[in-house]
C-alpha cells in the first residue's frame, strides 16, 4: 500500500506541473482525490492490512493525502493569480486619461412619433395593425376597389407602373389592404394599415411623390356613418390632444358609397390661409365613406349582412399640423438642420 500511495503522490506532482487551466486541475483532482478516485481505491485496501501495522499505515496514508491536497492547493492559487493578472492587464484603464466626447444620440423622426401615437389610438379602439406590399397588383390596387379599366380615377392617381411587368405598379394608396384583410380575416374586422405610397406627380408644399398614408376599415353588422364620425373624432383628438374642428364634404371614391372628404381646420394659420392649406384655411386629411358593396363582395363578405366604413388618412399632413411644418418636402429631405428640431 505504501508503494501505491507514494506512486499517487508522484503522479500528482508530475501531472500538476503540466496543467495551465482551472478545468484541467479540476479533472485531475477528481481522478485522484474524488469519491471514486485512485486514493479512495487505495484506502479500501487498508482493511486488509495486518492489525499490528494498520494504525501506522493509516497515519502514513493521511500524511500522503495531506501532501497531495497541499500540492493541489498551491497549484490552484498559482492559476488564480495568473488569471487575475491577465484580467487586470486586459481591463486596465488609465483613470487620468481625458474622457472621450459624448457623441450625439439619435432620436425618432416626427413621422415615426405621430405614427406610433396613431397606432396606439387605434389599438385602444380594438383595431389590428396590418402591413401590405408596396409593389402591388393592378387587381388589388384598382379592380378589387371598384375601379374598372376605363375609370377616370385611374388617371388621376398618376401611377408609377413597373416597366416590362404588365399589371404591376407601386401602390398609389394603402387601400388595397381593404380587400386583402377581409379575404384573410373575414368579418367582423377592425384594422388599420400604415405605410408608404407613391404618386407620379409634381411636388409642392403640400404634395410629395412619396408619402405616408394610414388606411382603416371597420366591418360589422349595423355599422353606419355615425360610427365613422365617432372614430375619426377620437383619432384626431388622440393625435392633437385637443378637440380639432372638422368638416365633412361629399366626395367621390369608387370604393366607398357614400363618400366624404373630412377636412380639419389648418392649425398653422388657424383658418386664415397659408401655403400648407393652399390659402383655404382647411386641410384635406381624411377621405372616407361607407364601403362599397362590390368591395365587400371582392373580399368574400355578404353586403346584405354586413356594412362597414373605410378611410385613408394623410399621415404626413397630420405631422405637419402637429409640429407646424409648412412644407411636406422637409419630411423626406434628410436635412439635419430640420430634423434636429424634434
Amino acid at each position: 500500500m505504501k508503494q501505491a500511495l507514494n506512486a499517487l503522490k508522484k503522479e500528482a506532482e508530475r501531472t500538476l506541473k503540466k496543467i495551465t487551466v482551472q478545468s484541467e486541475l479540476f479533472e485531475l483532482e477528481t481522478a485522484l482525490l474524488g469519491r471514486k478516485g485512485k486514493l479512495t481505491e487505495i484506502l479500501k485496501g487498508l482493511k486488509d492490512t495486518p492489525k499490528q501495522s494498520r494504525k501506522a499505515m493509516g497515519v502514513f496514508a493521511n500524511r500522503i493525502k495531506e501532501d497531495v491536497l497541499r500540492v493541489f492547493e498551491n497549484k490552484k492559487q498559482e492559476l488564480d493569480e495568473k488569471q487575475w493578472a491577465s484580467l487586470a492587464q486586459d481591463e486596465w484603464n488609465d483613470l487620468s486619461e481625458p474622457a472621450l466626447p459624448v457623441k450625439a444620440r439619435g432620436h425618432l423622426h416626427p413621422r415615426t412619433i405621430v405614427g406610433e401615437e396613431l397606432e396606439a389610438v387605434f389599438k385602444s379602439l380594438g383595431f389590428m395593425v396590418l402591413e401590405g406590399p408596396e409593389l402591388e397588383s393592378d387587381f388589388y390596387n384598382f379592380e378589387a376597389l371598384n375601379f374598372p379599366s376605363n375609370h377616370p380615377a385611374r388617371e388621376s392617381m398618376d401611377t408609377f407602373f413597373i416597366k416590362n411587368q404588365p399589371g404591376w405598379l407601386l401602390r398609389t394608396h394603402t387601400s388595397p389592404l381593404q380587400v386583402r384583410a377581409v379575404q384573410k380575416y373575414g368579418a367582423p374586422i377592425r384594422a388599420i394599415v400604415p405605410g408608404r405610397v407613391f404618386r407620379n406627380e409634381a411636388t409642392d408644399a403640400s404634395h410629395e411623390h412619396t408619402f405616408y398614408q394610414l388606411e382603416g376599415i371597420m366591418i360589422d353588422k349595423g355599422i353606419s356613418i355615425a360610427n365613422l364620425i365617432a372614430v375619426m373624432k377620437e383619432l384626431l383628438q388622440g393625435v392633437f390632444k385637443r378637440t380639432v374642428e372638422v368638416r365633412l364634404r361629399p366626395g367621390h371614391f369608387p370604393f366607398v358609397e357614400p363618400g366624404f372628404e373630412l377636412d380639419m381646420k389648418c392649425l398653422l394659420c388657424g383658418g386664415a390661409g397659408c401655403s400648407a392649406c393652399k390659402h383655404k384655411g382647411w386641410l384635406e386629411v381624411l377621405p372616407c365613406g361607407m364601403m362599397h358593396p362590390r368591395v365587400l363582395e371582392f373580399g368574400g363578405v355578404d353586403p346584405r349582412e354586413y356594412s362597414g366604413f373605410a378611410f385613408g388618412l394623410g399621415w404626413d399632413r397630420l405631422v405637419m399640423m402637429r409640429y407646424n411644418i409648412e412644407d411636406i418636402r422637409h419630411l423626406n429631405s434628410g436635412d439635419m438642420k430640420f430634423l434636429t428640431q424634434f
